[in-house]
């Protein structure tokens, strides 16, 4: 299903996964709205397109902020009149605590984008989708590795993704009688900035620390293109992209 005349929303887009998705999705024909905390590297990601960047629209927000998205999502409707993609993707981390040291201000932050950003945020598209003329859309949730096996010291954000996974399979349920598919991509060690630490080792379950092999972040933005393309009767509820090495599957 080409992009060509499709609307889709990307957060999370001025840097990473979410800059390879925008990136990605423009190049296939999608008129794309950027959202993302910071508007010089959403510009940025608008630089970087192929052509002139005229179908895509940036729109500096803050996903924890109820009023910061449904901004976002009123001038989406301005702008193009309808969605139908949203990339539910922002997120963050701390850097690796133990359990019992990690602080109510380190929990509450993670907990702030990952979940409660992306609660906002597929809220505001669901109803945008539910109302709008043709009905229907297809929410993907940015979930993780973390969404299945978690690393050592990665409480909040574990718990997160971890929930992310129960969102998507209500927004799933939820979304059939408005024909609005819903479905899930885990990511495992795409090159970003987030997982540039790979290069220098992480912790592993036996305590060691361990360089881990990465993938280039395009492969993802080539994924969620292919879940969005997807026709109204299919969805891909959940989709694994990983570095094939990467210690994942059995014992690594």
């Amino acid at each position: 299903m080409s992009g060509q005349g499709r609307i889709a929303l990307v957060t999370g887009a001025g840097s990473g996964v979410g800059r390879a998705a925008a990136l990605a999705l423009g190049a296939e024909g999608y008129s794309v709205v950027l959202a993302g905390r910071r508007g010089d590297a959403l510009a940025e990601t608008i630089g970087l397109a192929a052509g002139d960047g005229a179908r895509m629209l940036a729109v500096p927000t803050d996903v924890t902020d109820p009023a910061s998205v449904a901004a976002l999502f009123a001038r989406t409707e301005e702008k193009f009149g309808r969605l139908d993609v949203l990339f539910n993707n922002a997120g963050g981390n701390v850097p690796t605590t133990n359990f019992g040291d990690m602080t109510w201000e380190q929990w509450a932050g993670v907990v702030a984008v990952n979940l409660n950003g992306a609660f906002l945020c597929a809220n505001a598209a669901f109803r945008m989708m539910r109302a709008q003329t043709p009905q229907g859309g297809r929410i993907i949730n940015n979930g993780s590795i973390s969404a299945h096996t978690p690393r050592p010291g990665s409480a909040a954000y574990t718990a997160t993704k971890h929930a992310i996974t129960g969102l998507t399979k209500t927004i799933s349920l939820d979304g059939r009688a408005f024909g609005i598919a819903c479905g899930q991509v885990d990511i495992g060690n795409a090159a970003t900035p987030m997982t540039a630490r790979m290069a220098r080792g992480v912790p592993q379950a036996d305590g060691t620390m361990a360089v881990e092999p990465t993938m280039g972040v395009d492969n993802v933005g080539r994924a969620v293109v292919f879940m969005a393309g997807l026709p109204p009767d299919a969805n891909v509820m959940f989709m694994t992209v990983m570095a094939t090495l990467m210690p994942f599957a059995g014992r690594g």
